[in-house]
């Protein structure tokens, strides 16, 4: 079975290349968890899990593209670079973790936000699915 069911429409795609185009996947979510009527709380949460692995494919995927798509009762997105991938995915998602010099709550913080996240990574990149629900 696919992460993004067969009955969900693509809504958007978004290129990935500086901080505007994470701001741009952010509305893209929010308009999405909009469409599907989530309650404020779930938007809110599922939006910054968004704009957290947007910000991770650009800051260390060097860029990236991000689809949104969604049926009747959840949000899909998927978010892909082609960078340097993640050594060591367990210890990137602890919070602490950072190879930048941020607070490293960005990738596990998205993973608790989300109802359901996937992560694939290998030297040729990395892409993480998320749904809403």
């Amino acid at each position: 079975m696919s992460f993004v069911p067969e009955a969900a429409q693509h809504l958007e795609t978004a290129a990935i290349k500086t901080e505007r185009d994470v701001a741009t996947a952010r509305r893209a979510a929010s308009r999405a968890m909009d469409a599907i009527g989530a309650r404020a709380v779930a938007k809110a949460r599922f939006v910054t899990a968004v704009s957290e692995v947007a910000r991770n494919a650009l800051i260390h995927g060097g860029g990236g593209r991000l689809a949104v798509h969604a049926d009747e009762r959840a949000v899909y997105v998927i978010c892909a670079d082609d960078g340097p991938g993640i050594d060591d995915v367990d210890a990137a998602l602890k919070d602490g973790f950072s190879t930048s010099d941020s607070l490293g709550k960005g990738l596990g913080g998205a993973q608790r936000l989300a109802a359901r996240f996937e992560i694939e990574t290998s030297p040729k990149g990395t892409t993480i699915r998320m749904a809403s629900a």
